[in-house]
């Protein structure tokens, strides 16, 4: 039997009680806070080891596409794939981009300054470029059949080319609703406690069914088409990357972020802070 004799009444209360708003918005800006005040080769490294990481849900998804007979309802089954390389990155604490779009916003949106405009800009254009070239070393390896074999790499590429079927406008559009969901993924993470693989797991689950657009995922997908011969450059950048970028910066740090501060704004500014 556990002796609560010695905890102060109230305090088993207390700990089981969710973080309010208020709570979470201080969690996440102190996290961002801390991400732009990280230097730019810690940046980099954990980005690239980011971007490179997050193919793993490709290859999951190839493996189950592979598996599967082409049936309506291989699709749901096969977007169970979609999470495990969000799970590896984000259980692994590295850096990625649609993960920074509202933990960086928030400092910026609480204490406007040029200093924290430079560092947020800083932190997205460094954690990008590493994410990228994270995304094309393993788009590069899989098409040259370095990671796995032929078959493996044919089922990749087939659930690659779902990222050609939409315009540059509708990635845009589609991309928008992706980053703010993984706002609302990087936002619920402090709150999750123990449930965190549920969470991460349900949440970009939503997103792979839904086919919204993610920059990072859809940037190892186009990078495999490409260096398989299946689009071209201007292709790749113009029309399948830049959309998803443009649309997830909209979602997690244009729409979720500043509707995040603005439900708190109020209470800040009664407990003197800007």
């Amino acid at each position: 039997m556990v002796d609560n004799a010695s905890n102060p009444p109230g305090e088993d209360v207390e700990d089981l009680k969710a973080a309010d708003a208020q709570d979470l918005h201080k969690a996440v800006r102190e996290a961002g806070e801390d991400e732009l005040d990280r230097p730019v080769s810690a940046l980099f490294f954990s980005g690239l080891a980011a971007g490179m990481a997050i193919s793993s849900s490709l290859i999951a998804e190839g493996a189950l596409h592979q598996a599967l007979p082409d049936t309506p309802w291989r699709t749901i089954i096969v977007s169970l794939g979609y999470p495990i390389g969000f799970l590896v990155v984000i259980l692994g604490r590295m850096q990625l981009f649609t993960e920074s779009t509202i933990s960086a916003m928030l400092p910026l949106v609480t204490k406007p300054s040029g200093w924290a405009l430079k560092r947020t800009l800083r932190l997205w254009g460094v954690v990008l470029a590493a994410n990228l070239i994270g995304t094309a070393i393993t788009g590069g390896a899989i098409a040259a059949g370095v990671l796995g074999g032929s078959e493996l790499r044919e089922a990749m590429i087939a659930v690659s080319m779902g990222i050609t079927e939409l315009s540059a406008w509708a990635t845009f559009v589609n991309a928008i609703p992706a980053g703010f969901m993984i706002a609302i993924l990087a936002w619920s993470l402090p709150n999750a406690r123990q449930q965190a693989f549920p969470v991460i797991f349900a949440i970009t689950y939503v997103v792979a069914i839904g086919g919204f657009s993610h920059s990072i995922v859809g940037s190892g997908e186009a990078f495999l088409l490409l260096f398989s011969g299946r689009t071209g450059v201007w292709t790749m950048l113009v029309e399948l990357i830049l959309p998803a970028v443009l649309g997830n910066l909209l979602g997690g740090a244009g729409l979720f972020a500043l509707l995040a501060h603005a439900q708190v704004r109020g209470e800040m500014d009664g407990q003197g802070e800007t």
